[in-house]
């Protein structure tokens, strides 16, 4: 697939590696010079320096013939124009990276209005951000926490305490200790990712990835050494874009607007947008804060969330911390945009007695500085909208790509009619090696964690962790035999 990303910058430059990991054929442009010069040093693509909101540019870059169009720079409207520039080329797919909430839920309600500007699709980070932080909240912030649509099944990211009842266990006896339908899918050691086998031993400092029910995953955080405990008071940390969508989340914010009303398609489509919210099982806080230094952000706040307590303060002043009594929280979200304020901020007010703590980051980078500092939960918000655009641009039946450490991937892929795998049992049909099905989801049964005399069935959604470089493999396996690679379907 030939690939146009404009934008060099973090997300740019990761989704770039991961596609030319995978063999596509990806070219870059980024109109600051040195951000230019620095990614051709290290990538192995076409990279122009140059404007990206320009036609000639664009051909220059071989638009005529490319596949789909990426646009991450920094500003909403140039990605927006730029993607209506490339609207003369009517097979291109197109994705816009969009922060102002108001851009996307116009035009989510309007689709003739999207496909006016030439947009496809739109990637919004807070949205993405905060549905990973709700998802976390659900399992009382005790580790990183990945849900699937339509099945009862969870993947939990868990940290191994020492001398906890996970330390030393040997994978063979890990359902004598976990009973239930459950899988380990992957151990990660320092720098090491561990698929799973019998003999392989859980050590206390490993994180492992463990796929079941809501039960089991939270006994499994208990083993772990990690129990989940109540959330009843609730501090966030920002009340910016990202701190408002999560308070959404917690008070069930999903509403049609009141010019909405009696208009059942426009209610529709407005929840669709944030049906995300939804996912937050209802639960009664009896305390939520939140922090802003903003004295007019603060009003706005306060007349949207009457049922929080809004505070106008610094949260690094030590006698606001005791007069509020913050180190009373049950969990602390840190949303600003300061990455190493909120890293900083989460690990002291976790010193000071708050009970949990989630931390918003820019890259996986810091996510790793942050965990090893003890942060509960550390959300990368750039690695998260990376992966909701490959889940757009990869092709073959691919519906959702999700990084699970740093050399692992999930997939959830579509088995297509006449593909090679269908008809073929699991025990007999080897998949690249780094591959393993995890789970698998149907009309007939909503998840369930295959055996080895499972039959790929056409229809069938499959979960699977891939180890990164196999996708476009996998892609071939479970995709139809007249699929054309080359195009993403819309």
């Amino acid at each position: 697939m030939r690939i146009i990303i404009v934008g060099a910058g973090l997300v740019g430059t990761q989704l770039a590696q991961r596609l030319i990991a995978e063999k596509h054929d990806v070219t870059l442009i980024e109109r600051d010079e040195d951000r230019a010069r620095h990614v051709s040093n290290r990538l192995d693509c076409m990279v122009i320096q140059s404007e990206g909101n320009s036609i000639q540019n664009l051909e220059e870059a071989g638009i005529f013939k490319a596949d789909a169009l990426v646009c991450v720079t920094d500003s909403d409207e140039v990605n927006m124009i730029i993607c209506g520039l490339a609207s003369r080329y009517p097979k291109l797919f197109r994705i816009a990276r969009v922060h102002n909430e108001e851009y996307v839920r116009r035009n989510f309600r309007n689709q003739e209005r999207a496909a006016l500007m030439g947009i496809d699709f739109f990637i919004h980070p807070d949205v993405e951000a905060a549905r990973s932080a709700l998802d976390a909240i659900e399992h009382g912030a005790i580790g990183d926490v990945l849900s699937f649509a339509g099945t009862p099944y969870e993947l939990g990211s868990i940290d191994v305490g020492a001398g906890s009842r996970l330390d030393g266990l040997a994978l063979m006896d890990f359902h004598g200790v976990l009973p239930g339908e459950s899988l380990v899918t992957l151990i990660e050691r320092k720098d090491e990712s561990i698929l799973p086998a019998g003999s392989a031993r859980i050590q206390a400092g490993d994180r492992i990835h463990l796929l079941a029910r809501d039960k089991e995953l939270n006994e499994g955080f208990r083993l772990a050494g990690r129990s989940e405990k109540p959330m009843r008071r609730i501090g966030i940390v920002g009340g910016g874009r990202l701190g408002s969508l999560i308070a959404d989340g917690l008070f069930n914010k999903d509403r049609p607007d009141p010019e909405d009303e009696g208009n059942e398609i426009k209610e529709t489509k407005r929840r669709g947008f944030f049906s995300f919210l939804k996912t937050l099982v209802p639960k009664v806080f009896k305390h939520v804060m939140i922090i802003e230094q903003d004295y007019g952000l603060c009003k706005e706040l306060s007349n949207r969330y009457p049922e929080a307590l809004v505070l106008n303060e610094d949260i690094s002043d030590e006698n606001f911390i005791s007069e509020e009594r913050i180190d009373n929280l049950d969990l602390i979200i840190t949303a600003t945009e300061h990455q190493e304020f909120n890293i900083i901020t989460a690990v002291y007010l976790k010193s000071r007695g708050v009970g949990r703590a989630i931390a918003m980051v820019t890259g996986a980078g810091y996510a790793a500085i942050a965990r090893e500092l003890g942060v509960d939960v550390v959300i990368p918000l750039k690695s998260v909208v990376v992966d909701s655009i490959l889940s757009k641009l990869i092709g073959g039946g691919v519906r959702g790509v999700h990084r699970l450490g740093n050399k692992v991937g999930v997939l959830e892929i579509d088995i297509a009619k006449g593909s090679l795998a269908e008809g073929k049992s699991l025990k007999n049909f080897h998949l690249p090696a780094g591959a393993l099905v995890m789970l698998v989801n149907s009309e007939t049964e909503s998840g369930f964690i295959p055996k080895g005399d499972y039959v790929y069935t056409a229809g069938h959604r499959i979960i699977l962790a891939a180890r990164n470089g196999t996708e476009s493999e996998i892609e071939k396996i479970f995709g139809g035999p007249n699929e054309d690679r080359g195009e993403v379907s819309k």
